[in-house]
């Protein structure tokens, strides 16, 4: 499946900070991520109108011209992965070659991003933690904290959880892991740039995001009906 790839060397992003962060076209999403035009940040504001643009090939290129933009950041820089879409794949299995190819490209660079794959398959397990084990923090998106439980036990890549809209208060799951929620959503002096907790592969907490922009209270109530359903 091709899928389009755009690269921005400067965020203008207040969470992200002034770091460099790409954007994927919205053929690489899960098709099971619940989230998936029901809440997801990046179908509201702004952001909307560059991923259409991006999704419909009106901005960005190809994974190769990308990696070249990649291949040219300074060594340890900090850089944002997908602040819309997801990881190459098929939305069922992750394309191993082409996370490969990021791997490589971003070496020495400090690159995290989130997945809504389905870590539970062993193809895609074996993907995410060849990345993580070569620099390339790949966190699983939890939609509950059941299901950051879940994904937690699998011991494959750190997790990240999304949490009501109203949380500002660490947390803790079912089974007692605890959950911080963000720096960057609840204060004003911290974004990505300043904190870089994503991008630390082995570390003890969940980052839970609270649920935020026009989406929000679609986020909200996913979060609510998915852990009825747990």
């Amino acid at each position: 499946m091709d899928h389009t790839y755009h690269f921005t060397r400067t965020s203008t992003n207040k969470k992200t900070g002034p770091i460099p962060v790409t954007t994927t076209s919205a053929s690489t999403c899960p098709a099971a991520c619940p989230l998936k035009g029901n809440g997801c940040y990046a179908e509201y504001g702004p952001l909307k109108l560059h991923w259409r643009a991006v999704s419909n090939g009106a901005r960005g290129g190809s994974l190769d011209d990308l990696c070249t933009q990649l291949r040219k950041l300074p060594k340890r820089q900090l850089w944002r992965w997908a602040q819309a879409g997801d990881l190459p794949g098929d939305t069922v299995l992750l394309d191993a070659a082409g996370v490969e190819q990021i791997l490589l490209a971003q070496r020495g660079k400090r690159g995290f991003g989130f997945t809504h794959y389905d870590a539970a398959l062993p193809h895609n397990a074996g993907v995410i933690r060849a990345a993580n084990q070569e620099g390339f923090t790949i966190n699983l998106s939890a939609d509950t904290l059941v299901h950051a439980d879940r994904l937690a036990d699998l011991g494959v890549a750190p997790v990240a959880c999304v949490l009501p809209s109203d949380a500002t208060k660490p947390v803790r799951t079912p089974a007692g892991r605890l959950v911080t929620v963000c720096p960057a959503a609840v204060r004003d002096d911290v974004t990505c740039a300043s904190c870089g907790i994503c991008a630390v592969p082995h570390r003890k907490a969940i980052i839970g995001f609270p649920a935020h922009g026009s989406g929000a209270k679609k986020a909200h109530r996913v979060f609510y009906a998915r852990v009825e359903r747990c």
